[in-house]
């Protein structure tokens, strides 16, 4: 029997963005799509029903696979793609697979034979790094910074190490409300000359990046609480 395909789809990063963000081969697949493998139920029939309204939500077969699903959970949730029913991936925000529970499934598509597309879409960390200015040949993503502030002070100093000996953009993100207080560490922790994007709301009417030194950034950081964001260091 021939297998299905596993479609990577992306989503909006910001409300009521998919007709600027997204190409409109995302709602064609959509719409022809039956299964579909999720990180957050709700949402992703919201934006099923967003970019393809002709579907019917109540017909769909959905399933969630997010950060605690297991092994046995993964493969289950890939039986009827082996068995020849093609499958979306949606994540909450982004592309699939890119800091997101997605990619375990791709993993394990790729382990037993599943062809795995990926479709065009916004994705934070790129449009970050694209706008930041910083080397784009050399780049790491370290999720997020710990919480304790003794880790945290500590960690941001092996990224700003990494960033300026190895000439390498470091990523990171945080809990949107923590932000600020991110933001007060890094200035307070890094040195003068280091430099710093903050890309907040990216995609979003608000949405705000921009890059300057440590020095340059003392007493005119934006106000991005609770605003998603990615923060860069760089050389």
């Amino acid at each position: 029997m021939k297998k299905g395909t596993l479609y990577l789809i992306p989503t909006i990063l910001a409300d009521d963005t998919a007709a600027q963000v997204l190409p409109p081969q995302v709602g064609s697949q959509v719409a022809a799509l039956s299964y579909f493998l999720v990180e957050n139920a709700r949402t992703a029939r919201r934006f099923i029903k967003s970019v393809a309204p002709q579907q019917v939500i109540e017909e769909l077969r959905i399933g969630v696979i997010d950060k605690d699903s297991t092994e046995a959970q993964i493969q289950a949730a890939l039986e009827p793609v082996l068995h020849g029913q093609h499958a979306g991936v949606i994540s909450e925000a982004g592309c699939p697979g890119i800091a997101d529970p997605g990619a375990e499934l791709a993993r394990r598509a790729h382990q037993v034979g599943i062809k795995v597309v990926p479709l065009v879409g916004p994705s934070s960390l790129l449009l970050a790094l694209m706008a930041s200015g910083m080397n784009g040949q050399s780049f790491a993503f370290h999720g997020y910074i710990p919480i304790e502030r003794a880790k945290r002070v500590a960690a941001l100093k092996t990224l700003e190490k990494q960033a300026l000996t190895q000439h390498q953009t470091q990523l990171f993100i945080e809990t949107p409300y923590r932000n600020m207080q991110l933001l007060e560490d890094l200035l307070t922790t890094l040195h003068p000359g280091t430099r710093l994007c903050i890309a907040a709301s990216l995609t979003a009417e608000n949405e705000f990046v921009r890059t300057d030194t440590i020095a340059g950034w003392k007493g005119k950081l934006p106000e991005i609480h609770k605003q998603p964001a990615v923060f860069l260091i760089g050389k």
